[in-house]
């Protein structure tokens, strides 16, 4: 699987209390509700992101509370990827079982900046950064994840 996207890319500790705010968590309509995606954290973003797109981020994204409408948003709104120094073990957890497709790597977040072109190649393990033809190996997610990813989540495996 090969996702193509531009970077956002923001900082550490990127809570999900940012990711969707609580104020919005008594909508039901997910379009609604993904409308207000990231706008505590960057209040342009629902107007500036392509679908496709991916989001770079430091250490500890998906902090805070477990909320699944942070990952159920970010996948709404068509976000190709997150790649990140690393993850809260629930969010972690939650954009596996929701087949939004999260990528750790130390190294690629300190070299990508904003808006560079990205290709991740799940299958052959590696981020490629279009805008500064560098690559950066990643570690494959484990076989039993990567189906789930494959089927779109959880409730597709299943199914």
């Amino acid at each position: 699987m090969i996702i193509k996207g531009r970077a956002l890319k923001y900082g550490d500790d990127i809570n999900t209390d940012v990711i969707i705010p609580g104020r919005y968590l008594e909508i039901t309509d997910s379009d609604e509700l993904s409308s207000h995606c990231m706008e505590d954290l960057d209040s342009k973003f629902f107007y500036k992101y392509k679908k496709g797109d991916i989001i770079i981020a430091g250490k500890n994204f998906g902090c805070g509370s477990s909320r699944e409408q942070a990952v159920i948003c970010l996948k709404q709104i068509g976000i190709g990827a997150v790649i990140a120094k690393s993850f809260s073990r629930i969010f972690y957890r939650n954009a596996i079982n929701q087949g939004l497709i999260i990528v750790e790597s130390f190294e690629a977040v300190d070299f990508i900046q904003n808006m560079d072109e990205l290709e991740i190649n799940l299958d052959d393990s590696y981020i490629f950064n279009k805008t500064k033809n560098q690559y950066f190996k990643i570690n494959p997610l484990p076989a039993f994840m990567q189906n789930i990813i494959n089927h779109g989540g959880l409730i597709n495996t299943i199914k």
